[in-house]
């Protein structure tokens, strides 16, 4: 068996592609700048380029495969289903694409999947087997693993709980359907909670700062300083995440639900209340402890390591 596989994580920005031991050690690692592609044979191409340099500056002569985490990346298809983050729309049929120019096995899945298994197999989740992530970031997204295995549906797009409406007739998604998880627990939704509570304590030191300079970051900064609409903002988006994570409690009943990305930076400020909803709203049949932990992994390298997994 081959001990070196590729784990490829594409965001709308950037796509971070490594070489990963089967211990789940990211060996190197090489980046592509994704925004600046509008045409998807050229990407494929520089990430094949990027691919056959890491395996040469190693000293790889075959890797067992290549496992690619992408939004709207579907499992049974292998494709990257018009993602609205990449310049290149339509189908991609990257599975295929990559195949004929490496001569190995490709796997596509989900970005927030390849985080779950990443978890599973190399993190915090390591021996579970029924186990939720949601990854919040500049979206919201969800990994469901159920008996060890990623739930992906009948179509290949199960678990995109960051679209499930949290409050109806409520914010605009860019999904085109109103009041999604996505819109008050992001980066921008969550900067749009602290706006329209200072819309209401213009007095507030954070009112005096440009609408355009705010984001998650200051406002966990001034909430650590007592700020208490920035305190407020990260209150009202653990009561959102921990209804959110109830009802993800239904219909999986996991052993532990694992949070990951930037936003987690905030910690307990962000934790405590999400706990508190979690336990207020938990159906009471689910009497046993389910902890929420923040993820173990790095969140650079959770994606490219659950991606490699998948191809081992």
């Amino acid at each position: 068996m081959n001990t070196f596989s590729i784990g490829i994580d594409i965001g709308g920005t950037n796509t971070d592609i490594g070489l990963v031991s089967l211990e789940g050690k990211v060996i190197a690692r090489k980046h592509l700048h994704t925004a600046q592609y509008f045409d998807a044979q050229t990407f494929v191409n520089d990430m094949v380029v990027a691919i056959k340099e890491l395996m040469l500056e190693n000293h790889i002569v075959q890797i067992a495969g290549v496992g690619i985490g992408a939004p709207c990346g579907n499992y049974y298809e292998g494709v990257i289903d018009d993602a609205a983050n990449l310049n290149f729309r339509g189908k991609t049929p990257l599975k295929k694409m990559l195949e004929a120019q490496l001569n190995v096995p490709v796997v596509v899945t989900n970005d927030a999947n390849a985080a779950a298994y990443g978890e599973m197999i190399y993190g915090g989740a390591k021996g579970m087997k029924d186990v939720v992530i949601f990854t919040l970031g500049t979206g919201v997204g969800s990994g469901i693993i159920i008996d060890g295995k990623l739930l992906y549906g009948s179509d290949g797009y199960a678990g995109e709980l960051g679209h499930t409406i949290l409050i109806p007739f409520g914010r605009k998604c860019t999904c085109g359907n109103n009041g999604c998880l996505e819109m008050y627990t992001s980066i921008r939704g969550i900067t749009q909670t602290c706006l329209e509570l200072l819309e209401q304590c213009p007095e507030n030191d954070l009112a005096n700062i440009p609408k355009e300079k705010i984001d998650p970051k200051m406002i966990t900064e001034a909430a650590y300083s007592g700020n208490p609409v920035a305190i407020e903002t990260y209150r009202k988006t653990g009561e959102w995440l921990g209804i959110a994570l109830a009802n993800a409690v239904v219909f999986s009943s996991p052993q532990a639900i694992f949070l990951t990305g930037g936003i987690m930076n905030a910690g307990e400020l962000l934790l405590k209340p999400i706990r508190e909803s979690f336990e207020k709203h938990k159906l009471f049949l689910y009497k046993k402890d389910i902890p929420i932990l923040r993820s173990q992994l790095n969140e650079n390298d959770a994606a490219i390591l659950g991606a490699a997994a998948l191809v081992f």
